[in-house]
């Protein structure tokens, strides 16, 4: 959730996809492979949805799939609320009150805890579907934890989180939750709606966030270390 702000944006991140020149929800679709210069370390996406899909497109398309905890994030100027994906289970985790690199590390920290493989952060945006002011300085942290995340094969999408603070509210209210608990969790309901977002999409409308670096992206493709007591059963 953002009010103003005065954090100063790290990076411009955006997709190939031809929705980043128009006002829709951005999808990255395949593309040509850019080497443009950026001084941030991030470049246009070189991998697609096709070949890095997330957790939520996957299993659609793979009924007999396993695995793929999702870490769902809504970043804001002071708050940042963090949710949990098992499978279609979400839940609100916590509320972090960190900024910068303490802020990237926690977030890092609760996915190995949590054994998480994605993160879709929340991305800002006016209610006719256009970027904020906001929208950059998320794309700029976003473009950090995906450089953290690449190096664990772990991904990143962005995810439109419109009208998702109202929803929260509203499941609060619904729950019969006090003013001084939804005070207190609010963020954290935010980043579980805009997992249930991303679920009700199948996350065909999320942003691959890609870092710049060769290898890392071949790490992206490799995926994270194979987890040997979760797949014993299959071998």
């Amino acid at each position: 959730m953002w009010t103003q702000q005065l954090l100063q944006p790290v990076l411009l991140l955006h997709s190939c996809s031809p929705s980043n020149l128009t006002k829709n929800p951005s999808i990255v679709k395949p593309c040509a492979t850019h080497n443009s210069k950026n001084f941030n370390g991030i470049v246009k996406a070189t991998l697609t949805l096709e070949e890095l899909p997330p957790n939520a497109l996957r299993r659609k398309r793979e009924s007999e799939w396993r695995g793929g905890f999702s870490l769902g994030v809504d970043l804001g100027m002071a708050r940042t609320g963090v949710a949990l994906s098992k499978g279609f289970c979400i839940r609100p985790l916590t509320v972090l009150e960190l900024r910068g690199e303490k802020l990237e590390l926690r977030i890092i920290s609760i996915a190995e805890q949590e054994e998480a493989d994605e993160f879709i952060v929340g991305l800002p945006k006016s209610f006719d579907g256009k970027e904020t002011p906001q929208s950059n300085i998320v794309r700029s942290i976003a473009g950090r934890l995906a450089i953290r995340a690449a190096e664990r094969g772990w991904r990143v999408y962005l995810q439109d989180e419109h009208g998702t603070t109202t929803d929260a509210i509203n499941r609060m209210v619904n729950m019969g939750l006090s003013k001084s608990t939804q005070q207190k969790k609010l963020d954290a309901y935010a980043a579980m709606m805009v997992l249930e977002r991303y679920f009700s999409t199948s996350g065909q409308k999320t942003e691959l966030v890609l870092p710049k670096s060769l290898e890392l992206q071949g790490k992206l493709r490799r995926g994270p270390p194979k987890d040997d007591d979760f797949f014993s059963d299959e071998d």
